[in-house]
């Protein structure tokens, strides 16, 4: 196996396609963008990434079988006079920092190879509790887009999201300013605790927005409903194990 494999499954022609990473990073807002996508408009995947920087590891398929971990893209035609997409999702990143540069040159490449007009990242940002109010947080490498960006309620703010952005989310928008690939990062405030649709909701609605794309949030805010009664589970079960004498001491500082 080669350090980094592309298989191409299907030649595709694209009309000024825009690409979306949504690959897992924290919260796994991305991904659940990412692949909310690809099930919403029945995109067709035409690539496979293999690379021996993804963990050491096999999933296991329900069939019993195994299968190599692997970032996919996904192409989208549409029918209007809206761009075309390259949506890209996996199992995991890279464990390596050389592999997280080999694989977004990768990307890259498969961007300019279907003239990308611009990338779009999207991730999480955690903040370590949980979030009472949605807000997208967003990074660009060109500042027209950050002014664009801003017409959609997205918020850049002074030193976040946090000086830096990991992964390959941070990487496209760097390298691709390189090759002079616009490129923009579109971060939903999350607790960093557990998968988060909620904010995985917030980011699409701007994405959406961005690219006059209507898409059905249903199955979205299903999961969204499903991971509040399990946190409303967690709280009950902290609040259980909270002494009586403590909680009255809490509340007297609340």
């Amino acid at each position: 196996m080669e350090e980094i494999e592309v298989r191409e499954l299907k030649k595709v022609k694209l009309e000024n396609p825009v690409m979306i990473e949504g690959l897992p990073g924290v919260g796994n807002v991305g991904k659940l963008v990412a692949e909310h996508l690809i099930q919403e408009l029945n995109a067709e995947k035409i690539v496979e990434i293999y690379s021996w920087h993804f963990p050491p590891q096999v999933l296991v398929n329900n069939d019993g079988t195994v299968r190599l971990c692997k970032n996919e893209v996904f192409a989208w035609k549409s029918k209007t006079k809206q761009q075309d997409l390259l949506i890209v999702s996996g199992d995991e990143q890279s464990v390596t920092n050389e592999g997280h540069y080999f694989i977004t040159e990768t990307l890259l490449d498969l961007a300019q190879k279907y003239k990308v007009s611009r990338i779009f990242t999207l991730g999480g940002y955690g903040i370590g509790q949980l979030v009472e109010k949605q807000s997208v947080l967003g990074a660009a490498n060109e500042i027209r887009l950050v002014e664009e960006m801003k017409k959609y309620g997205v918020e850049f703010r002074e030193e976040e999201p946090g000086g830096s952005i990991v992964g390959a989310s941070g990487l496209l928008l760097g390298l691709g300013r390189l090759r002079g690939i616009p490129a923009m990062c579109l971060l939903g405030l999350t607790s960093g605790y557990l998968v988060d649709p909620k904010s995985a909701q917030a980011v699409l609605k701007v994405l959406c927005q961005a690219l006059n794309l209507e898409i059905g949030m249903q199955a979205l805010k299903d999961r969204a409903e499903e991971m509040e009664k399990v946190i409303e589970r967690l709280k009950e079960m902290e609040k259980a194990q909270i002494p009586r004498h403590r909680e009255e001491e809490l509340g007297y500082i609340r």
